[in-house]
C-alpha cells in the first residue's frame, strides 16, 4: 500500500500555549510511523484572544481577527518545524461545538495556510459528519484504534485534553469512543483565575484540597451522563464557577474529583466489558494526582507504555486523517459520533 508523509496540526480547546506539529508516514489505515513531533509556543494575548470568541456561533470582527491570528500562528508553526510532507491536516482552533444544534466551528483558512506552505492542506474535518447527523467528535478515535491494532484487547485509550474521550477497542474489531466529561480546560480555566498559573503542575494544589461532596453531587446529576454513547462535548459545557465558593485547594481538588468520577461512570456504565488495557494521552496524563485517583480502579498507564509520544497522538490524528480523507476513507463511525453511516470529510485545498 502506498504510504503518504503527512504532517498534522493541533491546538485544543485547553489552550496550553502550545499549537502541535506532528510529521507522521501512514497509509491511513494500519500503516503509522511517527517521524517528528515539534510543539510551537504561543504567548498570553493569543490565548487571551481565542478565549474571546468561545461560544459565539456568528462571524464578527473579533472572530475574524481571531482566525487570522490563528492561521498566520500555524503557518509560522509549519515554517519553523521545517517539515515537509504530502498533505497537510489542519485542525483549527474550536470555539464552539454544539452538536445538538447541527454546529461547529474551527477557525482556520485552510486555503491560506496552503498557500503559505506550498503544500495541500485538509481541513474542517468535523463538518460532514455533523451534517450527517453525527456529533462531530471525537474525531481521533480511528487514529487510536490503529494504535492498537497489535494488541491485546479489549483496550482502551484514554485522551486528557480540554475534554476527556475514550476509545474503546473490542475483540472482534469493534470502536467505541465518545467524550466521557470534563478535563484540563475547567481546571486550567480555574487555577489560573485564582493564582495565574497555566495549570495546576502534577496536581500539587489539588493535592493539598478536599473534593467538596455536594458540588460533585451536583455535577454527576448533569443529563449528559444519562445519555447513551457516543456523545461529545464542547469544553464549555460545564463551568469553574461550579467551584467559586471553595477554597482554590478545595476548588482544584473538587474539579479534579469531577474528572475522575466522570472517567469511572463511563468505564463502568457504558463499555461493554472491562478493557484489560487502559492508555492515557493528552497533558492530563502528566498530573500524577489525577493518574493516582484513575489508578485505584484500574491501571492506567501513559501510552509512552506503547512507544508513544502521548503530546503528539491529536497532532498525528490530524495527519492520519489527512491521508484518509484524501483517500476517501471513512474518519467517523456511527459507534464514534453518532453518524448515520461511515463518513468521510474534510475540505481540501491546494496549495496552488
Amino acid at each position: 500500500m502506498t504510504t503518504f508523509l503527512a504532517i498534522g496540526l493541533m491546538s485544543g480547546t485547553s489552550l496550553d500555549g502550545e499549537i502541535d506539529v506532528a510529521l507522521l508516514e501512514t497509509d491511513g489505515e494500519a500503516i503509522v510511523r511517527p517521524i517528528d513531533f515539534r510543539p510551537y509556543p504561543y504567548d498570553a494575548h493569543v490565548r487571551d484572544r481565542v478565549r474571546a470568541c468561545f461560544g459565539k456561533r456568528v462571524s464578527d470582527e473579533q472572530t475574524r481577527e481571531a482566525e487570522k491570528l490563528v492561521t498566520d500562528l500555524h503557518i509560522e508553526a509549519v515554517r519553523a518545524s521545517g517539515f515537509q510532507a504530502d498533505i497537510i491536516g489542519f485542525h483549527g482552533q474550536t470555539i464552539t461545538h454544539d452538536p445538538a444544534n447541527a454546529l461547529t466551528w474551527q477557525l482556520g483558512d485552510g486555503a491560506a495556510l496552503a498557500r503559505a506552505s506550498g503544500m495541500d492542506v485538509i481541513c474542517d474535518f468535523r463538518q460532514a459528519d455533523i451534517r450527517a447527523g453525527g456529533q462531530g467528535a471525537p474525531l481521533i478515535p480511528l487514529y487510536h484504534a490503529a494504535l492498537l491494532t497489535e494488541h491485546d484487547k479489549p483496550a482502551a485509550i484514554l485522551n486528557l485534553g480540554g475534554v476527556a474521550n475514550v476509545t474503546y477497542a473490542t475483540a472482534n474489531g469493534d470502536i467505541i469512543a465518545f467524550d466521557t466529561g470534563p478535563a484540563n480546560a475547567m481546571m486550567d480555566d480555574f487555577i489560573r483565575l485564582r493564582t495565574g498559573a497555566p495549570f495546576d503542575a502534577g496536581g500539587e494544589t489539588a493535592a493539598r484540597g478536599k473534593p467538596d461532596s455536594a458540588t460533585l453531587e451536583a455535577f454527576l446529576s448533569h443529563p449528559y451522563f444519562e445519555r447513551p454513547a457516543p456523545k461529545s462535548l464542547d469544553r464549555n459545557e460545564w463551568s469553574a464557577d461550579m467551584v467559586s465558593h471553595l477554597s482554590t485547594e478545595d476548588g482544584m481538588a473538587t474539579l479534579m474529583a469531577m474528572v475522575s468520577a466522570s472517567l469511572e461512570k463511563a468505564f463502568e456504565e457504558a463499555l461493554p466489558e472491562k478493557p484489560q488495557h487502559v492508555y492515557a494521552c493528552g497533558g492530563g496524563r502528566k498530573n500524577t494526582v489525577l493518574m493516582d485517583m484513575l489508578a485505584k480502579s484500574r491501571t492506567v498507564r501513559p501510552i509512552e507504555d506503547l512507544g508513544r509520544n502521548g503530546d503528539a497522538i491529536e497532532a498525528e490524528g490530524f495527519a492520519y486523517l489527512a491521508v484518509r480523507s484524501k483517500r476517501g476513507l471513512p474518519l467517523t463511525l456511527p459507534s464514534t459520533t453518532g453518524v448515520r453511516a461511515p463518513q468521510t470529510g474534510g475540505v481540501f485545498h491546494l496549495c496552488a
